[in-house]
């Protein structure tokens, strides 16, 4: 949760609606902790109700000071359909939505020559249209209350990373989505940037595409020295869509301690010796 509480008022989203795509683990149950934890209603989504529904309870501990609500809706952000109707039930449960946070994702090692097409479009679909069919669905709710988008992105949009095609080019789909969505979008009053989260410790994420060994040497090369926390990307999404980042559209915020910095050698590396997928 927020590190220390008193940089932001603990009711400074009373009222306020936060659906989050992927919401039920890892990275994106930590944006939502964030905001429910500062008052917000919050909607989760995902495949699995019952993974939701666990990740809820937690949520609604965090804003019960402010008797905030929580749905857990299930629903594949690869059927527009099915997120259209999460996201109108949001709005009918928890009132009109004025933040989304398009963080649902898939990921998976795979050589390019062995990349199926199949393979290259399930990845393609769960993250890059899966945020165009939650920016689509939520658009008027998002008009009416001039709120925000943030997609999470990944460094792979812009630093290439062996047996990552497929993420690549989706993120990189997901943050030009981003730039364009506040170009056409910024007259209805409603901001996108993206969130590029560095290597998040505890993650299922890390878990899989690491070792042990691997990570005791990345945080040697992480200019900060640390692999970031899911409350480091929670509270960067807090800011950008608080009134502090009003004046704040199109923007890539990188949230990895600097890692970015340093290429994906080591990365490279590593990977050779993970198990890899042919998808």
């Amino acid at each position: 949760m927020i590190s220390d509480p008193s940089l932001f008022p603990k009711d400074l989203f009373r009222g306020k609606t936060v659906f989050v795509t992927g919401g039920g683990s890892g990275i994106n149950l930590g944006v939502a902790s964030n905001f429910a934890a500062l008052g917000a209603n919050v909607g989760i989504c995902g495949r699995t109700q019952d993974k939701l529904g666990h990740a809820a309870i937690g949520l609604r501990e965090l804003n019960a000071h402010v008797e905030g609500k929580v749905l857990p809706v299930a629903a594949d952000v690869r059927d527009p359909a099915a997120l259209a109707s999460a996201i109108a039930r949001t709005q009918s449960e928890l009132g009109p939505i004025d933040v989304v946070v398009a963080g649902a994702a898939g990921n998976f090692l795979c050589p390019a020559e062995e990349l199926s097409p199949n393979g290259f479009k399930t990845v393609i679909d769960i993250d890059l249209l899966g945020s165009f069919h939650a920016s689509r669905a939520a658009f008027e709710q998002l008009r009416e209350r001039h709120g925000c988008i943030i997609f999470i992105s990944a460094p792979q949009a812009f630093v290439p990373q062996a047996y990552q095609l497929h993420v690549g080019a989706a993120k990189a789909g997901v943050d030009m989505l981003m730039r364009n969505l506040a170009v056409e979008w910024g007259k209805f009053g409603i901001r996108a940037n993206s969130i590029v989260p560095g290597p998040i410790e505890g993650t299922e994420g890390l878990k899989r595409l690491s070792t042990p060994e691997a990570d005791a040497k990345a945080k040697q090369v992480v200019p900060l020295r640390r692999y970031g926390s899911v409350d480091d990307i929670g509270q960067a999404a807090v800011f950008l869509a608080s009134p502090l980042a009003a004046y704040i559209t199109g923007t890539v915020l990188l949230v990895d301690g600097g890692s970015a910095l340093v290429g994906s050698a080591l990365w490279n590396q590593t990977v050779e010796t993970l198990p890899r997928a042919k998808r």
